[in-house]
């Protein structure tokens, strides 16, 4: 978007008066900048939707129709209930809506348990390591709840492997020096290169700390040819970006729901298993994965339910479940595909801006990321339309100067949420269904408001270390 282009505060107020979907906010609850630790009065603009969405006001009253239920009907709650939601179907609601978020049939998904938990429970399930191929393919910078859980299986197959195998069974994904994402290309070579070692490749839709989308259109045809397993962790994905688990032929998946779902803090998860896709008589059995007509009968022999239901355990959480049928029934009411037209152009509109600062640093070139500018600024390591959600990453320079600290407190004191990670980064995230296009340009000014302090701390710092040296 050339300066000519940029959009005036003006022209984003009246792309929120003219945005066919501007009555979703309305939906939700807008914490406020003192209550998210800030200094001023009115709301906080919220761009952590990526890491906790906000509470929707039906998710609120649902969760108090579930106490009167509790309080008023106790145990038979889970067969007769006034809100035609027995407890013990309460993943009924769910998992339709789920499933056409992932790109699934229902009876492929399941809503249960935790996502590094599910991710336990499918590997025990499908990663079978011979010594002819046992290896499985991470990135090196995933999330560190999949990389302990990835690291973990070898190990539990002794019996097979040998101890060296089992230091070589995981092969790290990095992008190349000085980049900060990964290239399908190289992804591909890695693939080719080990095909007939690999199990499973594993990565996530969307990459938690960069923002990247992967091209998994591409990745997987080439993981099928090697004859290795694709799985997803869609933690980042769900409720983000377009999914398509039956298109891409996936084999298994995760998600949470806390994030774009706006389910509440460590919400139930739920996963996904490919159609006919064969466990060889490694499944975990529990009481809830056995068939729900017979499932009360209590009998001693374990009968699954057909498809991914089959590998639940346990009993579905009410209380951490029914909030997420208020977001899942809102953007059924939407449409999705109306999400994303507006999630691109409300981060192409954040893109745009944030680009046109003077804190804005550019890599020196495409291919090597390396920004040799040392003054106070920040950099954008999520890649540009369409690799990417509604997550920006800013990695703040000069790197190893503690700038993002100071500027995210900065940030929040002046009422922009993000989330910070270590060791530079600051995750922005605009979120269709409760963001609004002014929001953006706010957000700019205060982030450009924090850095000017910063450098202006920076520069005093300097000074006076310049005194004292001059002293000496």
């Amino acid at each position: 978007m050339a300066a000519s282009q940029l959009p005036s505060r003006a022209e984003l107020a009246k792309w929120d008066q003219e945005d066919p979907l501007n009555w979703t906010r309305d939906e939700f609850e807008i914490p406020t900048i003192k209550a998210c630790g800030g200094d001023g009065d009115g709301e906080a603009i919220y761009f952590c939707g990526n890491s906790l969405g906000l509470l929707n006001k039906r998710a609120r009253q649902h969760l108090m129709e579930e106490l009167d239920v509790w309080s008023t009907r106790t145990v038979t709650g889970h067969f007769q209930h006034p809100h035609n939601r027995p407890w013990k179907h309460v993943d009924a609601p769910l998992t339709p809506h789920l499933a056409n978020l992932v790109g699934a049939q229902e009876s492929e998904v399941a809503h249960t348990s935790t996502l590094t938990s599910n991710m336990h429970n499918l590997f025990t399930s499908f990663y079978k390591p011979t010594k002819e191929r046992w290896k499985i393919v991470i990135e090196k910078g995933s999330f560190p709840s999949d990389w302990y859980a990835v690291h973990s299986h070898p190990k539990l197959h002794d019996a097979v492997l040998s101890p060296q195998q089992v230091d070589e069974a995981i092969i790290p994904l990095s992008p190349r020096e000085g980049e900060d994402t990964i290239r399908t290309e190289d992804i591909l070579r890695v693939l080719e290169e080990n095909k007939d070692t690999i199990a499973i490749v594993w990565l996530p839709l969307i990459q938690y700390y960069t923002g990247q989308l992967f091209d998994i259109a591409s990745i997987s045809p080439k993981a099928k040819t090697i004859g290795a397993l694709l799985g997803l962790d869609l933690a980042h994905g769900i409720g983000n970006v377009e999914c398509k688990l039956n298109e891409w032929n996936v084999d298994f998946a995760v998600w949470c729901t806390y994030k774009y779902l706006n389910a509440g803090p460590a919400a139930i998860g739920g996963f996904y298993i490919r159609s006919g896709l064969d466990d060889h008589g490694r499944r975990l059995a529990g009481w809830w994965g056995n068939d729900a007509a017979t499932r009360f009968q209590m009998s001693p022999e374990f009968s699954p339910t057909p498809g991914a239901k089959g590998y639940q355990h346990s009993c579905t959480p009410v209380l951490s479940s029914i909030p997420l049928l208020a977001t899942l029934e809102l953007i059924d009411k939407v449409g999705f595909d109306n999400m994303l037209q507006k999630s691109k152009k409300l981060t192409g509109t954040l893109e745009a801006l944030l680009k046109s600062s003077r804190y804005y640093r550019p890599a020196t070139s495409p291919k090597s990321g390396v920004v040799e500018d040392e003054t106070v600024g920040f950099k954008i390591i999520t890649p540009d339309a369409p690799f990417r959600g509604t997550q920006l990453s800013l990695s703040f320079l000069p790197e190893n100067k503690g700038v993002m600290p100071a500027v995210f407190s900065r940030l929040i004191k002046k009422g922009l949420v993000g989330d910070e990670r270590q060791p530079n980064v600051i995750r922005l995230s605009p979120v269709v269904l409760y963001n609004k296009f002014e929001e953006i340009g706010r957000a700019v000014k205060i982030l450009e408001e924090a850095l000017r302090e910063e450098e202006e701390g920076q520069r005093l710092d300097k000074e006076v270390d310049y005194d004292m040296a001059s002293k000496e």
